[in-house]
């Protein structure tokens, strides 16, 4: 007859699914927070509600922000520029970058004039892939 001894050692196991069901939660959170961050390249503002607007597909060229302000102040990538420099300044975008991409980003309340000024002077600069920023119509706004 064969005695157990109390000295019996047991074999350490590691348990791995709840090594799995961890990696997989975090895996899942790493893609929620990535999802949720915006680049966000112009000032923050009240941008106007359009219906008829579509989502601009990412494209590897260069983006910049132009951004007026309800008090008719100009932004370039969120630093501040003059009226009188901004045709100078995209000129030079344009120059060293033949592609690049203009982003307008205005105020629902900035003056409508302003706003297409700042437009022509990047017409006049030989940039031509402009495109307006602004947020989706509301629910009760939809026909």
């Amino acid at each position: 007859m064969k005695i157990p001894s109390t000295s019996h050692k047991r074999r350490a196991r590691i348990e791995i699914i709840p090594l799995i069901d961890i990696i997989f939660f975090l895996l899942a959170t790493f893609v929620m927070v990535s999802l949720s961050m915006v680049k966000n390249q112009g000032i923050p503002v009240n941008l106007p509600k359009a219906r008829s607007g579509q989502v601009q597909e990412k494209e590897p060229t260069a983006t910049v922000t132009v951004t007026v302000t309800e008090s008719n102040r100009v932004y370039l990538d969120k630093e501040p520029v003059d009226w009188a420099t901004l045709p100078e300044r995209l000129r030079e975008l344009r120059s060293r970058q033949p592609n690049v991409r203009v982003v307008f980003n205005g105020d629902e309340l900035a003056y409508f004039g302003d706003v297409v000024k700042a437009l022509d002077q990047t017409r006049r600069a030989g940039i031509e892939r402009v495109s307006i920023q602004t947020t989706g119509a509301i629910a009760a706004d939809k026909p």
